[in-house]
């Protein structure tokens, strides 16, 4: 029965893999290269003649750094946010590229569908919105952290329980959370339909009625193939807008 073919690995086969050599796998070798890729792009695109018109790669690093700017620092942040842009856009570039991988044949493992990598993230982003309040702000960025302009006197004690738990803890969870979470469903689901469909197209010969049926796990595969590479995208941008609306918000508290 199809039920004995299909066989879904132990959850450790999808997400563990052995090391390439001590403690460096192959989600540290897709996160090495994705920020060796995205350093060697740019220092590609730096080289080029600036009097000539972008093309190739160079149009590719430039198209990038404007959808920085005009769709995430000036949404934001507005002008005086432009100094952050090196920042978030190499934040941008690096989680896209950890993505990526999850659709790519023989790597199929988005880096960021692991743990380690998205709390580390969260964290830095934790760190430099928070240094970036105190700078600004000086010791009155925990004040206004804790209670918000106009928060009665009364509530006072309530309201900066909570927002000391969302600001300073759930925060840098939550954006750890967003993204591992949706990498690693889309990891899953990839994982379950490439099965599904191996095992009905290998089914046994008492089972050929089963054969034609693995064209629709196949085209399920096929979809979502194609929205991982949306979901990359996405989980990408919604972890740069969200940091550049910390770091907005840390600077400029009044908006």
């Amino acid at each position: 029965m199809l039920a004995e073919a299909f066989k879904f690995p132990e959850i450790n086969a999808i997400l563990r893999w052995q090391d390439i050599f001590t403690s460096f796998n192959k989600i540290a070798l897709i996160a090495v290269a994705a920020a060796v890729i995205g350093i060697v792009v740019f220092l590609l695109a730096g080289n080029k003649d600036a009097k000539v018109a972008p093309k190739g790669v160079r149009n590719l690093a430039e198209t990038t750094v404007e959808f920085i700017e005009d769709g995430i620092v000036m949404q934001t942040m507005g002008k005086s946010g432009l100094g952050w842009t090196p920042f978030l856009l190499s934040l941008f570039i690096f989680i896209y590229l950890c993505n990526v991988p999850g659709i790519i044949p023989i790597l199929q493992m988005p880096a960021t569908a692991r743990m380690a990598i998205p709390m580390f993230l969260a964290l830095l982003v934790w760190v430099v919105y928070n240094g970036v309040g105190f700078k600004h702000q000086g010791i009155t960025y925990l004040t206004h952290t804790i209670w918000p302009p106009g928060v009665p006197v009364a509530l006072k004690p309530l309201v900066g329980v909570i927002e000391f738990i969302s600001n300073i803890i759930v925060r840098p969870f939550s954006l750890t959370v967003r993204l591992f979470a949706n990498m690693l469903a889309g990891h899953i689901l990839l994982v379950t339909f490439a099965l599904l469909t191996q095992s009905l197209i290998t089914a046994e010969t008492q089972q050929l009625l089963l054969k034609p049926m693995a064209i629709l796990p196949f085209f399920m595969l096929v979809f979502l193939t194609a929205f991982e590479v949306l979901v990359a995208f996405l989980q990408a941008y919604i972890f740069t807008i969200l940091t550049a609306v910390y770091i907005g918000g840390a600077a400029h508290p009044e908006h």
